[in-house]
């Protein structure tokens, strides 16, 4: 792949190659390029307003299409009759930024009358955003409360709703938020809204998104006889005004077609096909009282993760070619995107860089060898070989003389999924490894991992047709096979299921990503040995990477019987769950980000010994590293070593909405830690 290479078709080709490269059965007429031209489509940004962020790339993919007044797209080919019209909308439900209060943070409302699902608004709590703004889209995360300071959460609590969505953009004022070019009424979407896993396509509205490109494609055809007005509309989301109006412009036709949604549940048809009367968007200056309705079949109809499979779209193509009086077979129009962007390069880039492959590296609890090969590979030279790998699978390196040995331990793990079970229809059931809300993964895409280290197997997290509570029973995962399929692909009990990662900055400091507990703590151990000249150190120093801490410290007890007797200081480094978040209470666990690390001097499961914490600050002070002590909840490694008569202290950085998938640090707070470990180390 080229440097520059978009994100939407580096996805696609990881899609193909599990998708496609191994399948003896794939059927002919499903063709790799159909996936990417498809997925082009849905991945177009096109809240209500703005379609023009779609409309301009349209322009320059498609032949001989024009822009109106309100934005609609038009192309006219043949003469005659009959008269014909064959269009699509192009906008989908998004929110606006309604708010922007003084600490920086935006509040929302919905963009018109679309909200498909009982869960649109709880499907965007907890999750990676775009604020579409004039200058270029801007990322954001959608708050979470941490699972770390909801200790006895109401169960049955209901779905997320407008007043509990909060946008953090890492900024920390109004002035912040205006720097990063962010205005009222500025829509807001949800980030990386596509996938494509076995033959289905997916993303929000794909059904719909499938039709406009079976329309442009089928508009790059001949037109047999009479004349086709193809269409590529607005504002659908406000009762397809666009459309309206574009149909009172062209006067008397013969027939108009809408590619649209059909509400038709349990109909297995490919493509539905309804006739509506009288709607209220068919002005009467066409001279029709009716209009026709298509729709390819979709599965999990209003959600993000809305499929629709390759043949059924095929399909529907052949019933626009119809429609539209065009000689078929279309071939699948390719929306063509812009290269990626250069990533930023400032103080923080070596930290963010090391930080994203470390993120975005998965290991579930019990499943960590992928991110324990990351970790060697980010270490110096003289350090990858020394290190070793214990048989629990915690990675161990010392290094200095045998005197006054201590230790610093991180964890490898994440939290996550395993597989439970198969059923005959493909639905995998799943089984929680550590503490997490499960909604924030319901209706989300989701990444199965083979231990093997293959490509991961692409699918979505199911989400529920009807909710009353926020949280479900259970969760399950559907990798687009049938039970017998999925198995043939290698699918088994006791595989890891994670969602998609993808590790971004936010604002000027902040960095967000699912598993920074512990992957933040690791980037510090691994920042702190670069730095470290073996032959000048003056003790012991133990650096170790735990297993299974999500779990239940299960590495870390392996780890203190053999050194707990044997180590004077243990430090976890591991995240303080902070409250700094408007959803908290700020009762406890208040750290603000940005303003360095963290001594973690009161959790569940330890309390730091006033002399230690004393002498941390005053290494800290001597070296001018900004700290800040707490307390919060949860536990660390490093507890189980305290029995053993070793002083132990959690040394952090204070992070937002812990075991989500976005977990937010401020990287001046990262590299405040690396120092302090670097600075303790190596204390005289």
């Amino acid at each position: 792949m080229t440097k520059h290479i978009s994100s939407l078709k580096f996805l696609l080709a990881v899609v193909i190659v599990i998708g496609f490269g191994s399948r003896s059965d794939l059927r002919a007429q499903l063709n790799p390029e159909d996936l990417i031209a498809l997925g082009s489509w849905i991945a177009l940004d096109a809240p209500p307003g703005r379609e023009q962020i779609a409309t301009d790339v349209l322009l320059q993919t498609l032949r001989g299409w024009k822009r109106d007044a309100l934005g609609n797209l038009i192309l006219r080919k043949g003469s005659g009759t009959p008269r014909r019209v064959v269009a699509c909308a192009l906008d989908r439900p998004a929110f606006a930024v309604t708010e922007i209060t003084n600490d920086g943070y935006l509040r929302l409302r919905e963009i018109g009358a679309g909200r498909q699902h009982p869960l649109w608004i709880q499907f965007h709590e907890g999750q990676q955003i775009k604020i579409l703004t004039r200058g270029g889209p801007v990322p954001g995360v959608v708050t979470v409360k941490s699972t770390h300071l909801q200790r006895g959460r109401v169960a049955n609590a209901p779905p997320a709703t407008l007043d509990d969505l909060w946008v953090d953009v890492g900024a920390t004022s109004r002035a912040e938020v205006q720097q990063l070019g962010i205005e009222m009424l500025d829509p807001v979407v949800r980030k990386g809204n596509f996938n494509a896993f076995n033959d289905f396509v997916s993303g929000q509205l794909a059904g719909v998104r499938v039709g406009c490109a079976a329309v442009a494609s089928a508009a790059d055809g001949q037109v047999k006889t009479g004349e086709t007005i193809f269409l590529l509309t607005t504002l659908r989301s406000f009762g397809h005004d666009g459309l309206e109006a574009a149909l009172r412009s062209l006067g008397r036709v013969d027939e108009v077609t809408l590619v649209d949604q059909i509400d038709a549940p349990g109909n297995s048809d490919s493509v539905l096909q309804r006739k509506i009367e009288k709607p209220a968007y068919l002005p009467a200056s066409t001279g029709l009282t009716s209009l026709t309705v298509l729709a390819p079949r979709v599965r999990f109809a209003g959600t993000l993760v809305e499929s629709v499979e390759l043949a059924d779209a095929e399909k529907l193509l052949r019933a626009v070619e119809k429609a539209a009086g065009v000689d078929g077979p279309s071939k699948w129009q390719t929306v063509n995107w812009k290269k990626t962007p250069a990533p930023r390069q400032d103080t923080f880039s070596a930290t963010a860089e090391l930080l994203k492959t470390l993120a975005d590296t998965p290991a579930v609890s019990g499943h960590e060898a992928e991110v324990r090969r990351a970790i060697i590979d980010a270490l110096p030279d003289w350090a990858k070989a020394r290190t070793r790998t214990d048989s629990e699978g915690n990675l161990i390196l010392e290094v200095g003389p045998e005197r006054d040995p201590m230790m610093f331990i991180a964890h490898q793990d994440e939290v996550g999924f395993e597989v439970t079970n198969i059923a005959a229809d493909g639905t995998v059931s799943l089984r929680t490894r550590g503490g997490l809300f499960q909604s924030l993964w319901e209706g989300q895409v989701a990444q199965l991992y083979f231990d093997g280290g293959e490509i991961p197997m692409l699918g979505v997290f199911v989400p529920r047709e009807t909710a009353t509570t926020k949280q479900p029973e259970a969760l399950t995962a559907w990798f687009g096979y049938d039970g017998d399929g999925a198995k043939r692909r290698g699918v088994a009990t006791g595989m890891s299921v994670i969602s998609s990662k993808d590790a971004t900055r936010l604002g000027n400091t902040r960095f967000t990503a699912r598993a920074l507990d512990d992957r933040a703590g690791s980037t510090a151990l691994i920042l702190a040995i670069r730095r470290i000249t073996p032959a000048l150190l003056k003790r012991k120093v133990i650096f170790a990477w735990s297993v299974r801490e999500e779990t239940g410290l299960e590495g870390a007890i392996a780890l203190a019987k053999h050194y707990g007797s044997l180590v004077k200081r243990v430090y976890s480094v591991d995240t303080f769950v902070s409250s700094d978040s408007p959803v908290e209470t700020t009762r406890f666990a208040y750290a603000p980000l940005g303003r360095g690390a963290v001594i973690r001097g009161l959790d569940n499961s330890a309390i730091a010994p006033l002399a230690e914490m004393d002498r941390i600050l005053g290494i800290a002070r001597a070296q001018r590293i900004p700290i800040q002590v707490g307390a919060t909840n949860g536990g660390t490694d490093g507890s189980d070593f305290v029995r053993y008569g070793a002083l132990h202290v959690s040394l952090s950085w204070p992070g937002r909405y812990s075991h989500s998938p976005v977990e937010v640090l401020d990287l001046r707070d990262l590299q405040a830690l690396e120092r302090l470990i670097y600075a303790i180390a190596t204390a005289q």
